[in-house]
């Protein structure tokens, strides 16, 4: 897969692409393993920045699942840049960010713990965001 190898680059750039692009897979496992290591790249946070907000553009569980899962172990610096990537994505509609809350509350009773933690700590992010634009 060229994305993979793309993933694997020494270019930030190439990762950060990789991980753009690899988010459309995020359901294929080959590919979640990757995107779970781009959005804690131990290298650069542009790469995490992009790959999760690539992640949660998909506005799936399946994008929601990556990103709390990361989010779970993530460090102080990882988690700011994953916190950014939330409120860029989910800050103009409302819709959009009740809708990743309730896949949260959902996805915080995961038989793995990591998505469970991780989940509520995405919920409580979520709740947190005041988003522009409501339903008339």
């Amino acid at each position: 897969m060229a994305l993979g190898e793309l993933g694997q680059s020494h270019d930030y750039q190439d990762r950060a692409d990789a991980g753009h692009g690899l988010a459309d897979f995020a359901d294929v496992p080959e590919a979640s393993v990757l995107l779970f290591e781009l959005v804690l790249d131990p290298r650069d946070t542009f790469v995490t920045r992009l790959t999760t907000e690539a992640l949660l553009r998909r506005k799936d569980r399946v994008g929601l699942t990556t990103v709390a899962s990361a989010l779970a172990v993530a460090d102080q610096n990882h988690s700011d840049w994953i916190h950014t990537a939330i409120v860029d994505v989910f800050g103009t509609f409302s819709d959009d960010r009740d809708d990743a809350i309730r896949l949260c509350e959902e996805m915080s009773q995961d038989v793995d713990d990591r998505v469970a933690r991780g989940a509520r700590q995405l919920h409580e992010l979520l709740a947190e965001i005041d988003p522009v634009l409501r339903p008339a």
